[in-house]
């Protein structure tokens, strides 16, 4: 495949190759424009989000979300996007208090036509809260953001996430992992039952802080980009109510179309960087997989420990 000619692995079987074509109800409009300078369009988005969708939804579907926008493409202004957009149809909205007291309306979406519809609306990424609609107050799942500062190599980007596991398995907790779409990977701890923001917080907070401690020549748990060089910046900010970090299998609006990619741990020490997950193999490389390395992630019951406050 030439850099500038989308892959055919994305396509959805029977979409109408017409300038207009269908996803699920939705009628894609300015489907040819290209989105990536690789040469992707839109409808090639669309076709990689029918490819993964079930796996997708099923860490935004029923979520607060904020999705990235690019309008003219990646190589054009792209910005957040979590209120209400007029013209939507098959999104949804939830009412939610925000830090200043006032109430807004915040997306959602509860099936695959309002993924759709997002695209169709320009987007690219998508953002979920750690938590549902229906339980905001309480988040089901904790994030840990591995940013490799300038210098840091990928073999380091792995072993961190490592000690991050190891770390939360001392708690008596069993962690996840995926790469970010970026240079860095993430650490992902399922809560089941969901814990209030606060006390999701505090924890995240204190295991960041004990692993820079012991190891301050690889670890940084502050957010001064002056202190990251040579470092791995363990972001546990992510963990407050509002906060958001990129879904599993969302694309990303980077060069490249890089995916945000589930791993299991084994598969983790195989792979040599987090950009051998793209819009292009993404799809193939789910349908050839056997088991999901997330399997277990939604069922598995575990809390925060006694001690977290």
């Amino acid at each position: 495949m030439s850099a500038t000619t989308p892959s055919t692995k994305t396509r959805v079987r029977g979409a109408r190759a017409d300038a207009k074509p269908s996803f699920g109800t939705v009628t894609l409009t300015h489907a040819e424009r290209v989105v990536f300078a690789e040469g992707y369009t839109k409808r090639d988005v669309a076709a990689y989000y029918a490819a993964v969708m079930p796996q997708f939804l099923a860490g935004v579907a029923k979520r607060p979300l904020s999705i990235v926008r690019c309008p003219d493409g990646t190589a054009g202004a792209c910005f957040f996007q979590k209120h209400a957009l007029a013209g939507l149809k098959r999104v949804r909205e939830v009412a939610l208090r925000e830090e200043s007291g006032v109430v807004d309306s915040y997306l959602y979406v509860a099936d695959a036509d309002g993924v759709f519809e997002l695209v169709q609306f320009n987007a690219i990424e998508f953002h979920p809260w750690a938590a549902k609609v229906r339980d905001p107050e309480r988040t089901d799942y904790i994030v840990f953001d591995l940013d490799p500062g300038p210098g840091v190599d990928w073999p380091r980007v792995v072993a961190a996430a490592e000690l991050v596991r190891a770390a939360a398995a001392d708690e008596g907790l069993e962690s996840f992992v995926r790469t970010s779409g970026g240079k860095g990977l993430h650490v992902v701890i399922p809560l089941n039952p969901a814990a209030p923001w606060e006390r999701a917080k505090a924890f995240a907070h204190a295991l960041a802080a004990n692993v820079a401690e012991e190891r301050p020549r690889e670890f940084v748990a502050v957010a001064s980009k002056a202190k990251r060089r040579g470092r791995i910046f363990i972001d546990y900010l992510r963990n407050t109510r509002g906060a958001t970090s990129i879904a599993s299998y969302s694309l990303r609006a980077r060069p490249g179309a890089p995916v945000a990619f589930p791993l299991s741990w084994r598969d983790l020490r195989r792979i040599r960087s987090a950009a051998e997950f793209t819009l292009a193999d993404v799809p193939a490389r789910l349908a050839r997989r056997r088991r999901d390395p997330w399997e277990g992630f939604a069922t598995l019951r575990q809390s925060l420990p006694k001690a977290a406050k």
